[in-house]
């Protein structure tokens, strides 16, 4: 009985492999996109370094500026909503379709218009200044609001130069 439960876990697991063998294999990092300035934005995609050559490709676009998004799909679109003083943020999801396997490439990015042409927008920061604070000593007596008093009363908290205290006599 254990030989037989034991040939039945290597046959299945032999199975198993040669179906993983059988995966199509995508290249999602292949896969980029092409912008073109006119009057709006337009946004295709660009397959000329895929690997394989699927079976049907569907794309689904999104382009955001200001708090409004906007959708489309196909391998190109056109969005006329767009200027070139935005700054967008355009995002895609590819899915490519070979032999009954779909694999999935989502990408975003922040967009700017360079003055030519629609470039990526690097979010690392390139400076970093320290914050000189200006603390001055003025004497006068705040509340916990930040409202200036005049009047102290007892058991109540205060602020004068940066410090808290409460009167207690």
């Amino acid at each position: 009985m254990k030989k037989i439960l034991l040939a039945l876990l290597v046959l299945f697991g032999l199975q198993t492999q040669a179906q993983q063998s059988a995966v199509p294999y995508f290249c999602c990092d292949s896969i980029t996109y092409w912008t073109d300035q006119s009057q709006g934005f337009n946004i295709g995609l660009d397959t000329t370094n895929i690997v394989h050559n699927p079976d049907s490709i569907d794309v689904w676009w999104g382009v955001c500026t200001n708090g409004m998004c906007y959708a489309g799909d196909g391998m190109y679109d056109y969005f006329p909503q767009v200027t070139t003083l935005d700054t967008l943020k355009v995002g895609y999801d590819v899915y490519l379709y070979e032999n009954g396997v779909v694999e999935v490439c989502s990408r975003e990015d922040w967009l700017v218009f360079n003055g030519t042409n629609w470039v990526l927008l690097n979010m690392l920061p390139t400076n970093i200044e320290e914050l000189v604070i200006e603390r001055f000593n003025d004497g006068k007596i705040y509340d916990l609001m930040g409202r200036e008093v005049f009047n102290l009363k007892k058991g109540v908290m205060y602020i004068r130069n940066n410090n808290k205290f409460i009167i207690v006599k």
